[in-house]
């Protein structure tokens, strides 16, 4: 069995909420921000994306989305 090891000053954890589901795009009115509750008792705001197309359009844009998301999170 590996132990951990615990190195100080190694990449800051984070949390990621994320949710997902599909519509027929005629059925989508509109999309509002979701909001989540901070441990802290603040509120924070997640900003709520829509892609249309057909399934592979919508994972080819999803998958080119997460990866600029996390390029534009690197210098955080």
């Amino acid at each position: 069995m590996r132990k951990l090891k615990i190195v100080k000053g190694g990449e800051r954890r984070s949390a990621l909420v994320y949710g997902m589901r599909l519509f027929r795009p005629e059925q989508v009115l509109a999309v509002n921000d979701a909001s989540v509750k901070l441990n802290d008792g603040r509120p924070g705001r997640i900003t709520m994306h829509l892609i249309e197309g057909t399934r592979a359009q919508i994972r080819r844009q999803l998958l080119e989305s997460v990866d600029a998301f996390f390029e534009l999170t690197a210098q955080e």
